[in-house]
């Protein structure tokens, strides 16, 4: 997936996107053995990107403070977000952002979003070749969800959901739909469109009164209670399907 270079670089904790901006501006960052000039885009995963001669890759990188990136740094934390939390680094007035919950150093970003409305689990690393491996569409890493509607459940809606609704961005379907209850059902997905589930429903008559994350890849939200988390080893990642 191709995104805005300083993007890349504040993601992989090499500098701030203002700083990585004067990495690209002074001619110090190249992909695949050419200068780039600011605007420039590139993929992660498939290309080569360098910054002061040395490979993003080997996370040897020094960055806007003279410090180096290294592997034996990263940390991964499962958070359970409850509603009302913002998955940004940016605060407006009195928002409360999920970054609030975890330790504050070393610094971590969430790997994907949930909206304010919505609660579940959440990871947060500051792996940035791991957080391109969650979110990049290729690598089709499943999310579950608990979702709970404001009317009974009726067949025709729980098949249309399974065979396809049609959104702006295409046509999208459930991987897997179970229902629980008169109004609460489990739906699978591997695509991470914005407001996805509840745009589903609302394009078939239901509005979702509560969603949930449960699941993450192989990772369960379990018993973990609302606003707390727990720190992962690294040997635990990559997620596998």
């Amino acid at each position: 997936m191709l995104e805005r270079l300083q993007k890349i670089l504040s993601r992989n904790g090499i500098a701030s996107r203002r700083a990585a901006e004067k990495f690209i501006l002074s001619g110090k960052v190249r992909v695949n053995g050419k200068i780039v000039k600011l605007g420039d885009k590139a993929d992660e995963l498939i290309d080569n990107i360098q910054v002061n001669n040395k490979n993003l890759s080997t996370r040897a990188i020094i960055g806007c403070d003279g410090a180096k990136a290294d592997t034996n740094n990263f940390v991964y934390y499962l958070l359970n977000k409850p509603v009302g939390y913002i998955c940004s680094f940016r605060r407006k007035k009195n928002e409360k952002l999920t970054i609030d919950l975890v330790p504050k150093n070393p610094r971590v970003w969430t790997v994907g979003r949930l909206d304010k409305d919505s609660s579940g689990l959440l990871i947060l690393t500051n792996n940035g070749q791991l957080t391109q491996e969650l979110t990049h569409p290729k690598f089709e890493h499943e999310k579950e969800y608990l979702i709970t509607v404001d009317h009974n459940l009726k067949a025709k809606f729980l098949s249309a959901l399974k065979n396809g609704v049609k959104l702006t961005e295409g046509i999208t379907q459930a991987d897997e739909i179970k229902e629980i209850n008169k109004r609460q059902f489990t739906i699978t997905l591997h695509q991470g469109w914005k407001r996805q589930i509840r745009r589903m429903c609302y394009a078939l008559g239901y509005s979702v009164l509560e969603l949930k994350r449960i699941r993450i890849g192989k990772w369960k939200l379990g018993n973990l209670k609302e606003g707390e988390f727990y720190q992962i080893s690294k040997i635990q990642f990559p997620i596998s399907k």
